[in-house]
């Protein structure tokens, strides 16, 4: 059996022990899908909320009179609907935003990352044995065949990709495939097919898409409004004060909105990306009962002595089964933060072996 440091192994023995005994993979599953949707959930109200602000202000900037003038003799009160209209528009421009990145995502994401990798597509001619532990996972799972990929690096390492099962792929490096026993290799296409049978592709392109719209449209919006600063003025002095006002408002917002944003953005990212790694992982042993083979093969990734991927980058670090970059490889897959893409591995470890009392 593989096996980390003592060191190591001890804390995944002090991991186990904070896991009721009666835990099953089902309720395992049951937890992160759960987790999972409400992370969902708090991307798309930030995105949303984020178009309400921003069409909020820009609206009080458009009608200053809204927000600066008050009723009294002989002044009407102000109609606040412009600025609930400019709010209402905001919001559903960043939903529609969002909507059409992740379309794109879903079109175009998975050539691009296969292509940025260098991966080749494997027949079954040339690797029988790898097409088998594919073919039985796959049909425990219910899902077609995956198209198989080889990705020409000595790290271990491993990931799945395609926009639905009918289009997933499942990409392995060619030293995961040299270095791997049998049943460890069957662990790690579980984990990589359990992604692909929870839809998780799907979910994590939409993520990373939402992501990156609201991390440009907070810097479009800061951009807007420091040019937007020569057209500060109004027909009289009241009203180009009022401006002045909300434009000064406006810059604190898109300032505050350009630097915190994209920080509780690549949290709940983060965030996401972990809760989908414990749920492959219980999806894993669902699919193969054989937690041992699963848990032996994160050792495995874990002690790797070369397991930084060259062509991996941020963007694509979260997808596979643990992180190929050079921090987490100077960690050893320790890292436990609220940026770190995937949990610590002796988390996982234990989350798995746990399984087996």
């Amino acid at each position: 059996m593989a096996r980390l440091s003592d060191a190591a192994e001890e804390v995944i023995r002090g991991e186990m022990r904070a896991y009721a005994g009666t835990s099953t993979y089902l309720e395992l599953i049951r937890r992160n899908k759960r987790r999972s949707a409400l992370l969902i959930v708090f991307m798309v109200l930030l995105a949303v909320g984020i178009g309400v602000v921003v069409g909020l202000l820009f609206g009080g900037f458009a009608n200053p009179e809204s927000v600066t003038m008050q009723p009294g003799p002989g002044i009407p009160e102000p109609s606040r609907m412009p600025l609930l209209l400019s709010a209402f528009t905001g919001g559903a421009i960043a939903f529609f935003v969002a909507l059409a990145g992740a379309a794109w995502s879903w079109n175009s994401g998975a050539k691009a990352v296969l292509a940025i990798v260098g991966a080749k597509e494997v027949s079954r001619e040339l690797d029988p044995e790898l097409f088998n532990v594919v073919d039985e996972v796959r049909v425990a799972a219910g899902l077609p065949m995956p198209r198989v990929y080889l990705i020409p690096e000595t790290a271990l390492n491993a990931f799945a990709t395609g926009r639905d099962p009918e289009h997933g792929v499942i990409a392995i490096t060619s030293g995961l495939r040299e270095k791997l026993a049998r049943d460890e290799l069957q662990g790690v296409v579980a984990h990589e097919m359990s992604h692909i049978r929870h839809l998780d592709i799907r979910f994590a392109m939409l993520m990373a898409t939402m992501a990156g719209l609201i991390v440009l449209a907070c810097d479009l919006f800061w951009r807007m409004v420091w040019h937007s600063r020569g057209f500060v003025g109004g027909r009289n002095s009241k009203e180009a004060g009022g401006r002045i006002v909300i434009w000064i408002i406006l810059m604190v917002v898109s300032l505050v909105l350009a630097i915190v944003a994209p920080i509780i953005t690549a949290i709940i990212q983060m965030a996401y990306s972990r809760e989908r790694e414990y749920l492959a992982d219980a999806g894993a042993v669902e699919l193969t009962r054989n937690p041992q083979g699963l848990a032996n093969a994160l050792r495995r990734l874990a002690s790797d002595r070369d397991p930084h991927v060259d062509l991996a980058n941020r963007g694509t670090a979260h997808m596979y089964i643990v992180n190929p970059l050079r921090k987490a490889m100077r960690s050893g897959h320790s890292i436990d933060s609220l940026f770190a893409s995937h949990p610590p591995i002796h988390k996982r470890i234990a989350r798995i072996e746990m399984l087996m009392r």
